[in-house]
């Protein structure tokens, strides 16, 4: 009796880890007039910002009418999968999903729920979509976190006039973080650069592939990758000991490990996605017709303390990173 009492014990202790897994948070009751899913991919700061802005930008919306249910997928795309299947069961009014894989897994598992994007750096890349022009004309829609590449790559010249090899650095199961390299590279070479790119599969093999990439080039260039950025110390770790500076793709990366970024603000991204989704809500607008919305403002912005552990000087014009942001 006493081991059958354990074994019950020990199942339900392993259920409520497997609840815990997929890191739910409510934000509203069930009997609200919509009922919202959001799929985050993975807990750190920018996607964090970016589902803060959304809810607060839902709520600022349409008041008690909404219930907001946010699922984290701890970086498993199979778990988004998993989340995005329980949301259409659940007949949600709409799904919000923040970052590339979570959108793959909501546009896959519904072509009747509106879907709204954030932290997607190219829908067309994302889901795979020929002749692009701004709208999807599904069920799909939201905002974009690309920031100009030619930009970055020109911060590269700017602070490194000297350098000749740059290493791209990111995962290669991230498809809008092949993009950028693809992009970046490209506007690299034509500022004389020798680009080669470094890639790992998940965040076991940074260290080493970081390293790899370290050995090669005078400068690191990161995109916006999730994987990256969730293993921001380990690859600060690396190259800070190896003394080459990085250029990243977006303010969190640069805060936990690089040099300069040309950045947006997610909570701002979020928000504006939020907006977006009173409209499909409130208004009736279908995703379909609703132009893919980018970032505003651009920010050249440095982390201070790196620039002095690596002794760069910085130009007028950037900000010092927030130390508390």
């Amino acid at each position: 009796m006493k081991k059958k009492i354990l074994a019950l014990t020990m199942a339900a202790l392993m259920s409520v880890g497997m609840l815990a897994g997929c890191g739910s948070s409510s934000g509203g009751n069930a009997n609200a007039k919509y009922q919202v899913g959001v799929i985050q991919l993975v807990q750190h700061p920018a996607l964090d910002a970016a589902t803060k802005g959304f809810k607060d930008a839902l709520k600022k919306e349409l008041g008690n009418d909404v219930s907001i249910e946010v699922k984290n997928a701890s970086g498993d795309t199979a778990t988004c999968a998993t989340i995005a299947n329980t949301f259409v069961s659940s007949n949600k009014s709409l799904i919000m999903a923040n970052a590339t894989p979570a959108l793959q897994a909501a546009s896959q598992a519904t072509a009747d729920i509106p879907v709204l994007g954030t932290s997607v750096t190219d829908y067309a890349t994302a889901l795979d979509m020929k002749n692009w022009t701004g709208k999807t004309g599904t069920n799909v829609s939201g905002t974009s976190d690309l920031a100009p590449l030619n930009e970055q790559a020109a911060m590269v010249k700017e602070l490194f006039p000297d350098a000749k090899n740059v290493g791209i650095l990111y995962c290669n199961s991230e498809a809008n973080s092949k993009f950028q390299a693809d992009k970046v590279t490209a506007e690299l070479e034509k500022l004389g650069y020798t680009v080669n790119a470094f890639t790992f599969s998940d965040s076991n093999d940074v260290a080493n592939v970081t390293q790899n990439a370290c050995d090669a080039s005078d400068v690191l260039y990161i995109p916006t990758d999730n994987t990256a950025a969730s293993c921001a110390e380990n690859i600060n770790n690396v190259a800070l000991a190896a003394k080459k500076p990085i250029i990243a793709g977006e303010e969190n990366i640069c805060k936990g490990c690089g040099v300069a970024t040309l950045s947006i603000d997610y909570y701002d991204l979020g928000y504006q996605t939020g907006v977006m989704a009173a409209q499909v809500l409130r208004d009736g607008k279908k995703p379909g017709d609703m132009e893919v919305q980018t970032a505003t403002k651009f920010t050249k912005e440095y982390n201070e303390s790196i620039v002095k552990e690596l002794g760069i000087t910085i130009p007028d014009g950037y900000e010092a990173i927030k130390k508390d942001k």
